[in-house]
């Protein structure tokens, strides 16, 4: 089979789809529910009728029918928003139909203000100890760390802002082996993190913070590089332990679409595990003390 049977296979099945998920929605949204009058014993199906969506997403009845026998039409996302509100779709629905559409899905809705992270995302950061983990939201705030994160790189409970953190905390640029190196592509990631919410003043307020706190800021963001997130290797120099190597890899929580979990890995063959070991241990701490002290 050639490519192009392939694809017409595919996108087939992608409209038989696209029937079948209108139908069992609209099927599951009473009258009542979407401010008509029920019908009584004229309907002979519950749900909603094709014509009664058209009318309340305020398109076509024609356009509406094709849409939901699958046909080849142009949609839009402001026309499918209005069928998704009409049938009460859920925000995973609304994105499920967008792609059943042919369309990209849109960008998760954040509603609200920030919520903090969760009690199990907590567990989960504490049970990467003794290995450096945190919790950021798209900003880059610091939402929450566990031990190692601080012993590791410094930060500490007044960290609000990692980005900002990176640029104007001189501990952690004395313990950032690579610092200016990484800098560039620190900054092109946070661009590519902006760049999914272009109408969000949230990003906008740190770059300007940043950009009178650093010239070396200023002179790389004017570059306009674009760089996704993904896992990278940092390398710290740490005043008890020396040498450190980690693998720093970005999760995504499908049920919190506003927190990033960040973990750090020890790099294989480094030493880096037995040394975060060390860290966590009794004698450590009572040497961190004493050098505190001193």
């Amino acid at each position: 089979m050639d490519a192009t049977a392939k694809t017409t296979t595919a996108d087939e099945r992608r409209r038989a789809d696209l029937r079948q998920f209108l139908m069992s929605r609209r099927a599951r949204v009473s009258p009542t529910e979407a401010g008509l009058p029920d019908g009584g014993a004229r309907r002979r199906t519950p749900g909603l009728r094709r014509e009664e969506v058209a009318v309340l997403a305020g398109v076509g009845v024609s356009w509406y029918q094709w849409l939901e026998q699958g046909r080849d039409i142009t949609v839009s996302g402001q026309v499918l928003d209005s069928v998704s509100r009409v049938l009460r779709l859920a925000e995973a629905e609304r994105r499920h139909l967008y792609v059943l559409a042919g369309l990209n899905p849109p960008l998760v809705r954040v509603v609200g203000e920030q919520r903090p992270a969760s009690a199990g995302l907590t567990r989960l950061i504490e049970a990467w100890m003794p290995y450096p983990a945190q919790i950021i939201d798209r900003y880059w705030n610091n939402v929450a760390g566990n031990e190692a994160l601080q012993e590791v790189f410094g930060i500490d409970a007044d960290c609000r802002n990692c980005f900002v953190n990176f640029f104007t905390s001189p501990v952690y640029q004395a313990r950032h082996v690579g610092w200016e190196q990484d800098a560039a592509r620190v900054v092109a990631e946070y661009r590519a993190a902006a760049t999914d919410f272009p109408e969000d003043e949230g990003f906008r307020a740190i770059v300007e913070e940043l950009r009178a706190a650093s010239p070396l800021f200023a002179e790389i963001w004017a570059r306009g590089d674009v760089q996704p997130l993904g896992t990278r290797c940092k390398h710290i120099d740490h005043p008890l332990v020396g040498a450190l190597a980690f693998e720093s890899t970005q999760l995504k929580v499908p049920e919190r679409p506003d927190l990033i979990v960040v973990l750090h890995n020890p790099a294989p063959d480094t030493g880096t595990a037995e040394k975060l070991e060390w860290l966590a241990s009794p004698e450590a701490r009572r040497g961190s003390l004493r050098r505190v002290a001193g």
